[in-house]
């Protein structure tokens, strides 16, 4: 879809005002919220794949994850029209760990949930294990979603579940880790309660940790 498509280069260039334009446009014309999102994460894409092969600067990748913030609102403002249940599934503290200040995959993640009614407490980025421990401790939600982006930072999960072990949290919360960095066999080695590579499924998990495994009854987005 030729908007899409716009939407998608907007973000490689690093077009912040044209990125937040065509999100609006697309959600104007109904475009699904989904769809509208699949474009954005396409953009930033190409641009990790541009970065890894040495093609661009770092720069580069944060003037593209600009714009992409800069268009989530539309997107987050449509998924919320589309709510049709208001009891509150459960409560998520989400954050990136000590380390890691990427916070694009954690951010879209914690729009999804807002949008399956989930009370969202987001810590946000380079959260020491200290920070997690007193989060849960003010907050007791149902779940703690740990999120990590690099090889490095994915190292500083285990001390965040140390602690949580040691002051007796852990047992009182489910965890759920997730990130670029993370992968199903790692979350499995680390003992998590749920995992999942995408943004949605990470939601689907979710669901299902407060639910007992109930098949969700509200789409993740719709279009207004």
């Amino acid at each position: 879809m030729e908007r899409l498509d716009a939407l998608t280069q907007a973000v490689v260039e690093g077009d912040d005002d044209q990125a937040e334009k065509l999100a609006n446009q697309a959600i104007n014309e109904e475009i699904d919220a989904l769809k509208v999102l699949e474009a954005l994460t396409a953009g930033m894409k190409v641009v990790d794949r541009a970065y890894t092969r040495g093609d661009i600067d770092l720069p580069d990748v944060v003037l593209a994850a600009t714009a992409m913030k800069q268009a989530l609102p539309a997107i987050e403002a449509s998924i919320g029209l589309g709510r049709k249940q208001e009891t509150v599934v459960g409560t998520v503290i989400i954050g990136t760990v000590f380390g890691d200040i990427h916070d694009i995959g954690k951010t879209i993640v914690a729009m999804l949930l807002r949008a399956r009614n989930f009370r969202v407490i987001d810590l946000g980025v380079n959260i020491p294990p200290e920070q997690f421990v007193e989060a849960i401790s003010h907050f007791s939600p149902d779940i703690i979603a740990l999120s990590a982006s690099t090889t490095a930072t994915s190292l500083e999960i285990k001390p965040t579940i140390r602690l949580l072990d040691q002051t007796g949290i852990r047992r009182k919360v489910r965890l759920m880790v997730g990130g670029g960095a993370v992968s199903e066999e790692f979350a499995t080695r680390l003992g998590a309660d749920g995992y999942h590579a995408t943004a949605q499924g990470a939601v689907e998990t979710a669901w299902r940790l407060c639910t007992g495994g109930k098949t969700a009854s509200l789409p993740v987005a719709t279009s207004t």
